[in-house]
Parts: structure tokens; C-alpha cells; sequence
């Protein structure tokens, strides 16, 4: 698209599909995250849990492998996963509902509410020890960087802000982190890209802002920024578009802007 153009890509489709794709109609873009917690459909519920970087697993004090099966059990619905590593239990009868929720509250488990707007608004890919393409930690490191940043949000007054941030282990960005307000590629053990300026909505891509940095530059470069954002941001606008605005990085306007 960015080397040939819309229209050459247009044209060759129909030529390929032997019959004309139909015009493209307006669209806006309005969410990026889930619909935490129960939520009504059509003659039934459906309750999106927060799992942590997608991870469904039992630890010492929160059982969500055990919760899981338990509903799994009486449960007449399905369970669907989420672009954004959360889980859905689809499908509940209003006659099932009051047994679910019932080993919602034994297991204690989350709909995030209890979790800050960054960590609801988190993902990292698996990387090490998992996968052989991981130049760094990922899934095993952010939620502990997220502890230290959180440090930030509260002198900052941030905490409950609405923030997305995602890590990879490596550039292939399984957690895609091309679209995140922060984001963080691997580049080597305890070594990051540092990219800023994604749209909160999913709508831009960021850009790249410092290079092979570690903890300490991490959040050394957010605090001066997290700062300054809870003092001069407008009404309503999210971190991504602040850090635009206020010329700390270039806009993305296309995918050839990314690496520019």
C-alpha cells in the first residue's frame, strides 16, 4: 500500500477477486479496550475478566486456572479470548448468572477495576523462556516495570488515567506494540526500544523515541513526561496525543512515517 498507493491495490484486488470491492465507508474508531465486567446481550450476559498479559495460570493468592474449570462446569455459554489477552464468558443465561457470579466472588477474580487505567490497558508477549525469537524479557518483566511507572502515575495524579502500554521481546510485536502510547521492544537482556505517540483509540501508529535504554532511562524519560502531562493536558486528551502536540515526537500519519 505504502510503496504501490490505494488505487493500484484497489484496481489489482479486482482484478484478482474477478468482481469490484465496494466503496469504503466512514468509520471512526471510538474503543481500543474491552468491556470489563458483565455486560447485557441479547437474552443473555457476558462477563470480560483481566487477566494479566493474557496469562491463565494459579498462583499463591488468585486461583484463575481453578475458578476457570469450576465454571467451566456449569457454565452453558462459551468462553471466548479477546484481541486484548482478557477473557470472555460468553453466552450466560440469565439463569446461570447468579451461580457464576458466585464463583466470581469465591476466587475473587478481577474485572480490573481494582488495577490501574495502565495495567487494565496493558499486554506483552510471551518471550523468554517461551520463545526463541525473544532478544529480552516480556511477559515475565512488565507487570514489575508497571509497579515502578505506577510510582510515577501517583506523583503525577495519573492513576486511574486510561494509558495504553505493551512490551515485546523482540520486533515481531505479538503484543502489538506499533499502536500502544508507550511501548517497549526488546533489543537485548534488559535493553529497549522506547516508542511513543500511538493513539489510545488504536488509530496510530507511534514512533520510536529513545534507543536500547533500561529501566532506569525507562522511567527517567517518563517522569518529566507524566508530569508535564497531568499539568498541561487538554480536556479529555490522552497521553499518545499529548506527546504530539507537545513536540516531543513526531505524528504518524502513514506507515512510512514510522521509521522516518
Amino acid at each position: 500500500m505504502d510503496r504501490l498507493g490505494e488505487t493500484w491495490v484497489t484496481e489489482e484486488l479486482n482484478r484478482r477477486l474477478g468482481w469490484e470491492i465496494k466503496a469504503p465507508r466512514d468509520f471512526e474508531f471510538e474503543h481500543n479496550g474491552d468491556r470489563l465486567g458483565w455486560i447485557e446481550g441479547i437474552n443473555n450476559w457476558n462477563f470480560t475478566l483481566f487477566i494479566q498479559n493474557g496469562r491463565v495460570k494459579d498462583t499463591e493468592d488468585y486461583l484463575l486456572k481453578t475458578a476457570l474449570r469450576e465454571i467451566a462446569e456449569i457454565h452453558t455459554g462459551d468462553f471466548r479470548l479477546s484481541p486484548n489477552q482478557n477473557l470472555v464468558i460468553a453466552n450466560v443465561s440469565p439463569e446461570k448468572k447468579e451461580e457464576i457470579q458466585a464463583i466470581i466472588d469465591k476466587y475473587k477474580l478481577t474485572d480490573g477495576k481494582n488495577y490501574t487505567g495502565l495495567r487494565r490497558n496493558s499486554m506483552a508477549c510471551v518471550a523468554f523462556p517461551t520463545c526463541g525469537l525473544a532478544m529480552a524479557e516480556s511477559e515475565r518483566y512488565l507487570p514489575s516495570l508497571i509497579t515502578k511507572i505506577e510510582d510515577l502515575l501517583d506523583e503525577s495524579g495519573l492513576k486511574e488515567e486510561e494509558i495504553t502500554i505493551r512490551m515485546t521481546g523482540c520486533p515481531n510485536g505479538c503484543a502489538r506494540p506499533a499502536l500502544a502510547e508507550i511501548a517497549f521492544i526488546g533489543k537485548a537482556p534488559g535493553k529497549y526500544n522506547m516508542y511513543l505517540g500511538g493513539s489510545f483509540k488504536g488509530e496510530r501508529l507511534n514512533k520510536i523515541y529513545k534507543e536500547n535504554i533500561d529501566e532506569n532511562e525507562i522511567l527517567e524519560s517518563l517522569r518529566p513526561l507524566l508530569l508535564r502531562y497531568s499539568k498541561e493536558r487538554l480536556d479529555g486528551e490522552h497521553f499518545g496525543d499529548f506527546v504530539i502536540r507537545d513536540g516531543v515526537i513526531a505524528k504518524v500519519h502513514d506507515g512510512r512515517d514510522f521509521h522516518s
